[in-house]
């Protein structure tokens, strides 16, 4: 690593493209109390929590693979105590001698904290202006006025920073992460009242060759029209999140097989009519229903092996799970 970067004011961590730390500048190590061989060939998610990780799996590894770069992707990393530090994260890949490196820039993310510090300080300003309030009354309504300053602007963070990490930046769709969460409620609601829902998973064909031939920008915008295809072709009630890559996923609430092969047909039919500027666009689509038996995982990977049916059986068509036990 270069000199400069060692000491740079900002962490610096270089991972192969399987995640895999191979370096880190003394900024990144002194902020969080390792050495460089505590990193070095460990996994950087090593390092995170759970959800953490599941930010990373949705956003990071998308962005990486498709552009070649990520922006703005905030996340925690555990210190040696085991304590998260919040950074923002920017990620470009390059090739050098034929192995292929990202090299990630962290910018520690102090400001929200500063503002949860100047809140609590405030707060312990009122309660001392209130033993002395005859002669502190001008001073106290101040105070007042900064602290409601001072938590809308926290809560106005606070909703950005919830909806950026639920929100697929490309397409504006609900991430993989949003999704989990909603199965699991979903579940839960199954749990209750045992109304029938589907999970489906959406997956464009030959997208490789999409982007082979056309660029990623209009691999891009293939995926942003496709968004708003199954967008429009939903219910309120209805779930629609990119998954990662091209594959999207959808929960259909109260739709049992028959009805989630009915409407899965439809958007699979509305896709390959559709204009797209490569000529033509198909998908391929794989449906589970859940059942008493089934967990979030299992109800997945029944939709992912329907999917890989479809996949097999020449694409451009629609595979229930139940298709195959038949």
């Amino acid at each position: 690593m270069d000199e400069r970067l060692k000491y740079a004011p900002c962490g610096y961590v270089s991972i192969t493209h399987e995640g895999i730390v191979i370096d880190a500048n003394h900024t990144f190590l002194d902020k969080m109390g390792y050495q460089l061989e505590d990193l070095v060939q460990k996994h950087i998610e090593s390092i995170m929590s759970t959800a953490n990780k599941l930010i990373f799996h949705s956003y990071f590894y998308p962005f990486i693979n498709l552009n070649g770069l990520v922006e703005e992707l905030f996340i925690s990393l555990k210190d040696s105590k085991g304590q998260p530090i919040p950074y923002i994260l920017n990620g470009r890949r390059y090739e050098n001698a034929g192995v292929e490196i990202i090299d990630c820039v962290l910018v520690q993310m102090g400001k929200r904290i500063d503002y949860e510090r100047e809140l609590r300080s405030a707060k312990k300003q009122i309660e001392e202006a209130y033993w002395e309030k005859d002669q502190a009354l001008t001073k106290l309504q101040q105070i007042h006025a900064e602290i409601e300053r001072k938590q809308a602007e926290l809560m106005e963070i606070n909703k950005i920073l919830v909806e950026l990490s639920n929100t697929d930046k490309l397409t504006g769709l609900k991430n993989r992460r949003y999704f989990q969460e909603k199965l699991e409620e979903q579940i839960v609601q199954y749990g209750n009242t045992h109304e029938p829902f589907s999970v489906c998973i959406v997956d464009i064909d030959h997208f490789k060759k999409v982007n082979d031939t056309w660029g990623h920008q209009t691999g891009d915008d293939v995926l942003e029209k496709l968004a708003e295809r199954l967008t429009s072709q939903s219910r309120k009630t209805d779930i629609v999140a990119r998954y990662g890559g091209e594959e999207f996923v959808l929960i259909w609430p109260n739709q049992d097989i028959a009805e989630s092969k009915a409407n899965a047909e439809k958007l699979r039919q509305t896709v390959a009519e559709s204009t797209w500027q490569t000529g033509s666009i198909t998908v391929s689509i794989g449906i589970a229903t859940f059942t008493e038996a089934d967990s979030d995982a299992t109800v997945l990977k029944k939709a992912d092996q329907a999917l890989y049916a479809s996949k097999e059986n020449c694409r451009n068509r629609v595979t229930h799970i139940m298709d195959l036990n038949q």
